[in-house]
């Protein structure tokens, strides 16, 4: 199948992150073998590139799903992305650009819809977070690009998507467990992240009457390229997962399940709501 580049665009911090750069890879692999619980099925996943997008996309390709890959402008760890779906012996495309931009959601809808026939799942995955100390550091444009990517981009691709997506689609949405417990270094993001679990559980009640599900998963610390390659301060990176009560960072492929059962027959009786894959921490969610 074809790929769709664009210009990459770069933040006030150069992220995001490359996976192919990190010296301790995430476990992205499956655990067990298929069931079919996807079979036939077509899913777009945003931020499919790396980290528990990638570890999304090899799940649901393992469960019979065909993917679209959708990514910013780390083209090798999506390629490597693809690669992994291709293995498993389904079909995926890549797709780069910005999610923040309601064009290029519609492009990613319309070219999934070309390539597969059809739309069954929208996995909004792809988000991005700077840390800052002070409030007051927060500029302007980092504020309205964290919203832009995390929260609007979200808007744009279920908007886009709505048209295809028929009684038993779903829609599965990454929210965070810094909505539940705040995060004093990322004021932008989990703002953003509050704004998601909302949207969940309100679109889940717009669409709850056309047969479409809607929710969510918050993970936790997460080993992904978002948090060492300029995600988290410095600071924090050296006790990483260390405050939560199993003591480490999650896998990638510790989170990819909750985004399977929320997509598949499974969950057919859940709607608005969130799991939460983070290593022991309670939460009122």
């Amino acid at each position: 199948m074809g790929e769709t580049q664009t210009v990459p665009m770069i933040h006030e911090d150069a992220l995001p992150g490359h996976e192919s750069a990190l010296d301790r890879k995430p476990e992205w692999q499956p655990r067990y073998p298929g069931s079919g619980r996807l079979e036939g099925k077509v899913a777009i996943v945003t931020g499919g590139d790396s980290g528990i997008g990638r570890a999304v996309a090899a799940l649901y390709a393992r469960e019979g799903a065909d993917v679209a890959i959708v990514y910013l402008c780390e083209h090798d760890d999506a390629a490597e992305t693809k690669r992994i779906v291709e293995a498993e012996g389904r079909r995926a495309i890549t797709i780069a650009g910005d999610v923040g931009d309601k064009a290029f959601g519609e492009r990613v809808v319309a070219e999934t819809v070309e390539a597969f026939g059809r739309l069954d799942i929208l996995v909004n995955n792809a988000g991005e977070q700077h840390p800052d100390k002070d409030i007051r550091d927060i500029t302007e444009a980092q504020l309205k690009r964290t919203f832009q990517t995390n929260i609007f981009g979200m808007f744009f691709l279920v908007q886009a998507a709505l048209p295809h997506l028929g009684k038993g689609a779903a829609i599965v949405n990454c929210t965070s467990v810094t909505m539940y417990q705040g995060s004093k270094e990322l004021l932008d993001y989990s703002s953003t992240k509050g704004a998601i679990t909302a949207f969940t559980r309100s679109l889940s009640e717009n669409l709850i009457g056309d047969g479409i599900r809607v929710n969510a998963v918050a993970p936790g610390p997460i080993w992904t390229p978002l948090n060492p390659m300029g995600g988290a301060s410095p600071e924090k990176m050296k006790t990483f997962g260390q405050d939560t009560p199993m003591g480490r960072p999650g896998e990638p492929s510790e989170v990819a399940p909750a985004f399977l059962f929320l997509a598949c027959e499974d969950s057919s009786y859940m709607s608005g709501q969130v799991l939460h894959p983070n290593g022991g921490n309670i939460v009122n969610g």
